[in-house]
């Protein structure tokens, strides 16, 4: 049998100092540490931070500023080209552009409540079955790009985790708050030739994600 893995990456942390719910707005950079993540990934794959280098062949990233430049590391790490596929997008969202919220966010508009009626397809966005199908699309195109080997597809977290919801025959609405997709964090699926045989997740920037200074010190 023939043994590949895809990793789905999602991008570091971003520099978003208003809150805005960016979606698929562009031109929104890493932060320091969103920059320093993306290095950690990098060394995580090489061996250089914590065990032996992966065997990683193809890299695909979203168009977004944020992707490009969380993949950029890897790429100059690995020796390796990026592919940049749009199926690999952030969730279309109609919230794009605001703060997203109750205080002083758009929920406290009555405009705007229309847009919360359906939570399960979602009423305020692109449905989880069309984010799902897209992204297994490029993880079929990376499976037949590394076959044998490893690929990383740097995305988002909203089309990762429904991804893994859909491999998982989970449904597919959910709580937001009980994503397993960090920042930097890296989703992998082993498929043995057709046949996915793992679903795995790692968090190779654990210590650089906000508030995990705090938790060590408790």
């Amino acid at each position: 049998m023939v043994a590949t893995t895809i990793h789905l990456m999602r991008h570091g942390e971003v520099h978003n100092p208003q809150g805005v719910l960016y979606g698929r707005l562009d031109g929104y950079h890493l932060s320091e540490r969103g920059r320093e993540m993306a290095e950690r990934v990098a060394a995580h794959l090489t061996g250089r931070l914590d065990g032996p280098r992966r065997d990683v062949t193809a890299l695909f990233a979203s168009p977004l500023t944020r992707a490009q430049e969380t993949v950029a590391p890897i790429a100059e790490a690995l020796g390796l080209p990026v592919t940049t596929d749009e199926r690999l997008l952030e969730a279309e969202n109609k919230f794009q552009g605001l703060t997203f919220g109750v205080g002083d966010g758009s929920l406290r508009h009555p405009r705007h409540w229309p847009l919360l009626v359906n939570p399960f397809r979602p009423s305020w966005g692109e449905p989880y079955r069309q984010q799902a199908g897209r992204m297994l699309a490029v993880v079929e195109r990376a499976r037949d790009a590394a076959r044998g080997h490893e690929a990383v597809l740097v995305s988002h977290q909203l089309p990762i985790w429904v991804t893994r919801l859909a491999l998982e025959d989970r449904r597919l609405w959910h709580d937001p708050r009980r994503r397993q997709c960090s920042l930097a964090s890296l989703t992998s699926l082993t498929y043995e030739d057709d046949r996915l045989v793992r679903i795995g997740y790692t968090e190779p920037a654990a210590d650089l994600l906000p508030g995990a200074s705090a938790v060590a010190g408790a």
